[in-house]
């Protein structure tokens, strides 16, 4: 019994070691990923700013609000 709650603590030490190596890139990993979403933001900022998506949302609210119930 000694020997396998031993064996495990091994394993649970050798878990949170390896835990802490790559606890740095979760930084980095966040900041990635937060350039990404403000890059499509931009994209998508761009296409629906623009002068024919525009226009297509605007008939589309136009049509939704004079829509008969």
């Amino acid at each position: 019994m000694c020997k396998a709650v031993r064996a495990r603590m091994r394993v649970l030490v050798s878990r949170a070691r390896t835990a802490r190596r790559d606890a740095g890139m979760v930084t980095s990993e966040y900041a990635m990923g937060i350039v990404a979403a403000v890059a499509f933001a931009v994209v998508l900022y761009k296409v629906v700013s623009s002068g024919e998506v525009s226009a297509e949302l605007q008939g589309i609210v136009k049509r939704a609000l004079n829509a008969q119930m």
